[in-house]
């Protein structure tokens, strides 16, 4: 299938059907076209974007033994999987003459947040609440706008958001197991796996496309754009070997964990 072709299904149809329909062919990158920057991604009516602070909080975590509270809160984490497989559709349509193995790679990771949001989508409904069922917000589709190169999308999304995500998914893997719900920690421990790849694949462009003699953290740093900054990549505890294993260096680490200030598990 054309990357295009692909790009436009998921950022273009107002199915979640197709949106999260998966790719059985090899990709092709023949026909990139020309430069598009869609302003907002088609979604069914239930899934528009909601105005500002009408969407619903995360729950607090002492409130998961409550399974609506945790049906709540796949189903905001299935609307940031969906936003960022969005915003990677977007990339692939704004940046067409990106290098083809890096438009490849992030259809790849694509299909993995295409899976990540069914799996949300599913342990909601299974919980009690389908999706759609709660207005959604456009958080992450809105940071998204101002990107204005690839670098500028690897420091944001994989750097930054699935970074955030390397702490965020083994919070909530402990916090599931806690409120003794073992089929949702295994969700997010799933999804932790993915994103040390999502973070690696984010980790080599920037190596790749970065200027030659630029260290690694100042690529990354003076590719963010406002309001995003380091410690937005950072849960409530800095975990540190998912880091290491997604390829950042200690120098890396180091100034990533200084610049936040959060503290590593014991």
């Amino acid at each position: 299938m054309e990357l295009r072709a692909f790009a436009e299904r998921v950022l273009l149809s107002d199915s979640l059907d197709l949106k999260l329909e998966r790719v059985r062919e090899s990709f092709t990158d023949v026909t990139t076209g020309t430069e598009l920057r869609v302003t907002e991604p088609v979604r069914p009516s239930n899934l528009q974007f909601a105005p500002r602070r009408a969407a619903p909080a995360m729950p607090h975590p002492s409130t998961f033994t409550d399974p609506k509270r945790r049906a709540i809160a796949h189903h905001i984490m299935a609307n940031h999987e969906l936003q960022a497989l969005e915003v990677m559709a977007w990339v692939l349509l704004a940046f067409p003459n990106a290098p083809a193995e890096f438009r490849t790679g992030i259809a790849h990771v694509m299909q993995d947040e295409q899976r990540h949001t069914l799996m949300h989508m599913e342990r909601s409904s299974a919980l009690g609440v389908k999706f759609g069922d709660l207005p959604v917000n456009c958080y992450i589709w809105k940071k998204a706008l101002g990107f204005e190169n690839v670098l500028q999308y690897i420091a944001g999304l994989p750097l930054t958001f699935e970074g955030r995500n390397l702490d965020h998914t083994l919070e909530f893997e402990d916090y599931f197991l806690k409120a003794g719900d073992p089929k949702s920690a295994a969700i997010m421990k799933t999804i932790h796996r993915d994103e040390i790849a999502h973070v690696a694949f984010g980790m080599e462009w920037l190596r790749r496309l970065k200027p030659e003699g630029q260290s690694e953290w100042d690529a990354y740093v003076q590719n963010l754009q406002y309001p995003l900054r380091p410690n937005k990549s950072i849960g409530d505890i800095f975990h540190a070997e998912p880091r290491l294993a997604a390829g950042m260096t200690p120098d890396f680490l180091n100034r990533l964990q200084h610049d936040s200030g959060t503290p590593s598990p014991e």
